[in-house]
């Protein structure tokens, strides 16, 4: 029974649905969603491929350079305001008020629209019935129709007249996957829950005979909530089962970057060539980049066709089961590709969820509380003890500020990194006005380096905290989990020459060979941001011991992902590089915590 309760009517045709669909409306519908299309073409060495927008879509075809799939939807010119509030006055289907534009495309248009029999509100689709458009939206939804999942954008009813197609589809708030790219808010563990969920939903579908053959970020919502939540959009391009097909010879639909390259090789769209679009998807969530895209649509072609490198190649420090299942999904034989649940199972990593619910494991929520909590205690120290270590803020305020920036930290990393880099800015102002410039161009490196994983911005922090225990060998180990190997060795060397900082303010030995540090170097006052740097950097070199040291260690942070991948022989032998970097240069370092902190590393990174 349709939920609605509007008539949805075959695709052969037949009246107009019951409803208030004069002409008034008719014609107002007509306004807001056009029939132009576009096209490009391109030739390939095994197919000549049309690329055009999809009618139905809300997105444009995309230029080379630009955005792979997602164009922000867009509202209605001026010209078109008084046909909206004349739609605004109309019920479209005896029952949806149209309220406001979601979004407009080539050839329709999406509007929020509130169901007046039941108060809910909805996004009500208005589709130009002429050429493929109405017949691709009448496909699609008898696609939602069919669909009944979590994963699965729910249509309520479908209608037509004579100039347009209505689908009226739950209304889910929320921003698209490529948008949550664009703004860096998916961190690992997001992204291959959303792309299990997609998965699982892909699965519902292939089990009625349903493939999508367009799934893409922008086909993909995530919905505003305290979890992950996704639903997938646009199955106008959806094959059906016995459903004849609307694309002429030689067309491939679907947008380039993700289509697979048997269907660039005109074969069928099946099964396995959804589960290669979600693989591209996680690839490029994962990589922070797409494994194809290149400055043409030929050499894009191109691409595909050569295959994706392994996602080891980009991020060797993910678990190996993620790995392998990313290139099994991007398998250039289709027949070799896991079904789309069984993929959803291999990224699951072992833990079993209620597929209804969609509730975290219980047993994960404590281990991610500490994955959050240990950056935020660090940030807390951080900005504590500057606060207390600087003389500027009054008594009591240290504690305050290390309150308000652990809180911070532990709800938003981001704003709690940002927040507690400020913090010694106004007391080495107070200082010195060029130390207070240097450090702020420092801080603004450091945040704009750490801007796409801010749970890791402060890890230089970690220097002052293993000094006093002669652990600073262990940098490399904490810092393996950053992606890019410029900001592990960022991290390690910040972290050394942290801790020398800290001792020269507390009067302690240095790191590595317990000389002594500098008590005045005559910074107070400065105004020269030049001047600041040239004495820091005489005192770094008049100290060789701590500036090889730091060299070291940041080269073992960049090297120690890479050989990981490589086994046990390559561990060992950057085991073997760390104690000769570290310990041969300089015959006065303290050998033993520094021998201790290798092996702890090599075995550590050997057992994982």
């Amino acid at each position: 029974m349709n939920p609605c309760g509007v008539r949805i009517r075959e695709r052969g045709g037949g009246p107009p649905p019951t409803g208030r669909l004069g002409g008034r409306t008719r014609s107002v519908a007509s306004s807001v969603s056009g029939s132009s299309k576009k096209s490009n073409s391109m030739s390939l060495s095994r197919s000549v491929m049309r690329i055009q927008p999809k009618p139905g879509s809300l997105y444009p075809v995309t230029r080379p350079g630009k955005d792979l799939s997602a164009v922000r939807p867009t509202h209605p010119e001026p010209v078109e305001n008084a046909a909206a509030a004349s739609l605004q006055a109309e019920l479209v289907l005896g029952r949806y008020r149209p309220l406001r534009p979601l979004g407009t495309g080539g050839t329709g248009s999406v509007w929020l629209a509130r169901d007046e029999q039941n108060g809910l509100d909805v996004a009500l689709k208005i589709v130009a019935r002429e050429g493929k458009a109405g017949a691709r939206a009448e496909r699609e939804a008898e696609a939602a129709a069919r669909l009944r999942h979590p994963s699965c954008q729910r249509a309520y009813g479908f209608g037509r007249d004579s100039q347009h197609v209505y689908i009226a589809y739950e209304y889910t708030p929320g921003r698209t996957f490529r948008e949550a790219l664009r703004s860096d808010e998916l961190d690992d563990a997001m992204a291959i829950e959303a792309a299990v969920q997609m998965l699982e939903g892909l699965a519902h579908a292939h089990a009625r005979g349903i493939v999508h053959r367009d799934v893409k970020p922008s086909n993909v919502l995530l919905a505003d909530s305290d979890r992950v939540s996704v639903r997938l959009l646009d199955f106008g391009l959806a094959r059906l089962p016995q459903a004849e097909t609307l694309t002429a010879a030689g067309d491939v639909p679907g947008t380039l970057a993700y289509i697979s390259p048997e269907r660039l090789g005109g074969e069928a769209a099946t099964p396995a060539a959804d589960v290669w679009a979600v693989g591209v998807l996680l690839w490029e969530a994962l990589a922070g980049r797409h494994p194809f895209w290149q400055s043409s649509l030929l050499e894009t072609a191109r691409a595909i066709e050569g295959g994706a490198p392994p996602l080891a190649s980009v991020r060797s420090d993910l678990p190996r089961r993620v790995l392998t299942a990313v290139d099994r999904a991007l398998d250039l034989d289709p027949a070799r590709r896991p079904s789309a649940a069984a993929l959803a199972q291999a990224l699951q990593v072992g833990s079993r969820r209620r597929r209804r619910h969609r509730r975290r494991d219980r047993t994960l929520i404590p281990l991610a509380a500490v994955a959050r909590l240990a950056p935020a205690l660090l940030a807390s120290a951080f900005a504590g003890w500057t606060a207390f270590a600087i003389p500027f803020y009054p008594a009591g305020w240290p504690i305050g500020l290390a309150v308000l920036t652990g809180a911070a930290a532990f709800a938003r990393p981001r704003i709690g990194l940002m927040l507690a880099l400020a913090v010694p800015v106004l007391p080495l102002g107070n200082l010195a006005l060029g130390a207070a410039l240097l450090y702020s161009t420092v801080a603004a490196a450091l945040l704009v380096l750490s801007w796409r994983e801010p749970e890791s911005g402060l890890l230089a922090a970690l220097g002052p905290l293993l000094a006093p225990l002669s652990a600073l060998g262990l940098l490399p180990l904490l810092t393996l989990g950053t992606r890019s190997a410029a900001r592990r060795a960022a991290q390690a060397g910040a972290a050394v020459l942290a801790a020398g900082v800290v001792a020269g303010i507390r009067h302690a030995p240095l790191p590595f060979d317990g000389a002594a540090a500098p008590h005045d170097l005559g910074l107070a006052g400065s105004r020269s941001v030049t001047a600041t740097a040239s004495v820091l950097w005489h005192a770094l070199l008049s100290h060789p011991t701590l500036f090889v040291e730091t060299l070291a260690l940041a080269g073992a942070a960049a090297l120690l992902p890479f050989v990981r991948r490589r086994g046990l022989w390559a561990i060992a032998g950057l085991g073997a590089g760390m104690l000769a970097a570290t310990l041969l240069p300089e015959p006065g370092v303290a050998a033993i915590p520094l021998v201790v902190s290798v092996w702890a590393t090599c075995a550590v990174v050997a057992l994982r």
